[in-house]
């Protein structure tokens, strides 16, 4: 996921934002009867246009080479987009906003005979064909009896907790059931949470939506399949380009990024004639627009700027083309600014890169780039090849003046399933609380934006295991730790950087936070830590 901020695009955005929403056919989320089958997992329900039930699918529309400031495509990449008042503190909703169905009241089990029922049916699952019903409980021996009474009122229990408002607690039972393979409570519960989960609802009803996706897939082990189709049809890379660029302009997450590594490299690089930056994902190459106009005024004139740019098949689609479309953009920029440039464009997966593919001159002031990219290199967790620590000991190799760090402050690349479920949806439901006070509920691009931006990270961190599982975040003092391990040293952010910052911070709602620690800035969305940034030498 990568952010695009060319203001010039904003007004046609904004036209094309404010289209009425119109919601396509609707359908269920799988059934975990038959996890061998993965056509019959999509039963079309289209009768029922329900907003609570369904995933909108993207609307079409016609490729075409992209040309503009752009976002790249690859998850929380941030970039400085100065001047931007998309995200002002008049916002739509609280993010207080307690758990509130947008369906009626006949989604709930609130008929006693029907979870009577119910439970009758999942009894009869655990005990067996032959036992008897609910009202014969003192015919069944006593360890039984009591295994059912006390499952059958947690499952109560629980439904009764939805209406009210805890609609998270019965997304970690049902987490906590798969995590111990107690799968008729799981699907029972699954079959409850499709009533009540909706992509136009509160944060957590939003957000269980994609998470019940990734349980549902987990449960099927078909999280691979699904994590890469999520039973919708892949955006075309305009419809890509214009949801990434929405994300971008309504949360501060990717401008913090590229402005905190940008901060970084002028600093280190203040006496410098020439430099040298290695960007290991450039995608749309939207972070070093800035950084060109800010060398380009710099006293005593700007340096020579050559850029090497790493680019994978994911970002080439949503640019709509190969890495050229970067190298003409930015040696444009540069040359309206009267700054040398040269660009050098290496079309390669990160995992693959090696030395010879970099062309570093001898004596050459070197920074590295690594904003949202590392998490995504298997580490020893995963196998035997360690790119993770193998690409930071080569950069180390290299003697770069800076290297500069952007990573999402979550920790999830070698925690178990039941541990990790719970990071995810405490993460990623202060994403939505930050994107439900940009957007209104019922606003159709807010519905894309996380279903093909984000939705697509949480299914793969739940469902996929092992090298399929692609989405591996680590806290920062994890990354302390792997700097440390290959021969870095800390590089402090300047004061001007987080002044710059919390600048930028004024744009947007009131509830973001910005705290230094130990060298290093986090964003955060109240008190939770979201993205955090530091430098290296």
């Amino acid at each position: 996921m990568r952010p695009s901020q060319n203001p010039e695009d904003i007004n046609e955005f904004n036209r094309f934002y404010n289209q009425p929403i119109e919601y396509q056919e609707s359908y269920f989320l799988p059934s975990v009867n038959n996890p061998n089958n993965n056509q019959s997992f999509y039963a079309d329900v289209s009768a029922l246009k329900l907003a609570q039930h369904c995933y909108v699918e993207s609307s079409a529309g016609n490729s075409s080479e992209l040309v503009s400031d752009s976002p790249p495509i690859v998850n929380f990449n941030p970039m400085m987009h100065q001047g931007s008042d998309s995200c002002r503190s008049d916002m739509h909703h609280s993010p207080d906003d307690t758990f509130q169905s947008s369906g009626n009241s006949s989604c709930y089990t609130s008929d006693v005979t029907d979870l009577k029922h119910k439970l009758r049916e999942l009894e009869t699952a655990m005990l067996g064909p032959d036992s008897e019903s609910l009202e014969s409980y003192n015919t069944i021996p006593v360890t039984a009896a009591n295994q059912v009474s006390s499952e059958s009122d947690k499952l109560v229990g629980m439904i009764e907790m939805m209406p009210s408002g805890d609609l998270k607690e019965v997304l970690i039972a049902c987490a906590k059931a798969i995590a111990e393979n107690n799968l008729i409570t799981a699907e029972w519960l699954m079959s409850e949470l499709r009533t009540v989960v909706s992509v136009c609802g509160s944060p957590i009803q939003r957000l269980g939506a994609y998470m019940l996706e990734g349980l549902v897939a987990r449960l099927a082990s078909s999280g691979s399949s699904i994590y890469k189709a999520l039973r919708c049809k892949e955006p075309t890379s305009v419809e890509l380009f214009s949801y990434m660029h929405l994300l971008y302009e309504i949360c501060p997450y990717f401008k913090f990024g590229y402005l905190s590594a940008n901060g970084a490299i002028v600093d280190a690089m203040k006496d410098e004639n020439s430099i040298h930056i290695i960007d290991f994902q450039i995608a749309q190459g939207s972070q070093w627009i800035t950084l060109i106009h800010a060398l380009a005024a710099r006293p005593g004139g700007p340096p020579r700027i050559r850029i090497t740019g790493i680019d994978d098949s994911t970002s080439a689609y949503a640019r709509g083309g190969g890495i050229e479309i970067v190298g003409r953009r930015l040696s444009s920029i540069a040359a309206s600014c009267n700054v040398p440039f040269e660009f050098h464009p290496v079309s390669a997966s990160c995992p693959d890169i090696e030395i010879e593919h970099l062309k570093v001159r001898p004596g050459e002031p070197l920074a590295v780039n690594f904003a949202l990219v590392l998490h995504h290199m298997p580490d020893e967790s995963v196998g035997t090849q360690n790119h993770r620590d193998r690409l930071l000991r080569m950069v180390k190799s290299l003697s770069p003046k800076i290297v500069t760090l952007v990573e999402q402050e979550s920790n999830t690349n070698t925690a178990q399933f039941f541990p990790r479920f719970l990071e995810t949806l405490n993460y990623y439901l202060s994403v939505f609380e930050s994107i439900d006070v940009a957007l209104p509920r019922d606003h159709k691009e807010r519905i894309n934006v996380e279903q093909h931006c984000l939705a697509r990270e949480i299914v793969n961190i739940l469902a996929c295991e092992g090298a399929e599982r692609v989405e591996r975040h680590e806290l920062l003092e994890r990354w302390r730790s792997r700097f440390a391990l290959a021969g870095f040293k800390p590089y402090p952010l300047s004061s001007s950087v987080n002044a710059t910052i919390k600048t930028l911070l004024e744009n947007y709602y009131q509830s973001y936070t910005l705290n230094e620690r130990n060298g290093a800035l986090y964003l955060g969305w109240m008190n939770r830590d979201l993205v955090a940034s530091c430098a290296w030498k």
